[in-house]
């Protein structure tokens, strides 16, 4: 009995047969990101997100996180200073607990 050899092994990859084109969007999170967009712009826009850094600094500072590495390129010279409470205390800065 002769047994074919097989194409597919260790090592070794199918080649690809179907699915999207490298490259291609995925329009699922492009249709998510218009709604988001939406619905910003219906609760206020630049004015409603101002109120939630407020109301809400910890998730506004999330959003931040999220939205700078998109906005901020290799040729900046951004200076961020990390400073503790402790630090802030000993320079005298005023630093109030959030909430």
């Amino acid at each position: 009995m002769t047994t074919a050899k097989s194409t597919v092994g260790p090592g070794r990859k199918r080649p690809k047969t179907g699915g999207r084109v490298r490259g291609t969007p995925n329009r699922v999170t492009k249709d998510l990101k218009e709604m988001i967009l939406g619905a910003l712009s219906a609760a206020g826009g630049q004015k409603y997100l101002q109120a939630q850094a407020t109301a809400s600094p910890s998730a506004f500072l999330a959003l931040i996180g999220k939205v700078l590495p998109m906005q901020i390129n290799g040729d900046s010279k951004l200076i961020v200073e990390v400073v503790t409470v402790t630090q802030a205390q000993e320079q005298g800065r005023a630093w109030q607990k959030p909430g």
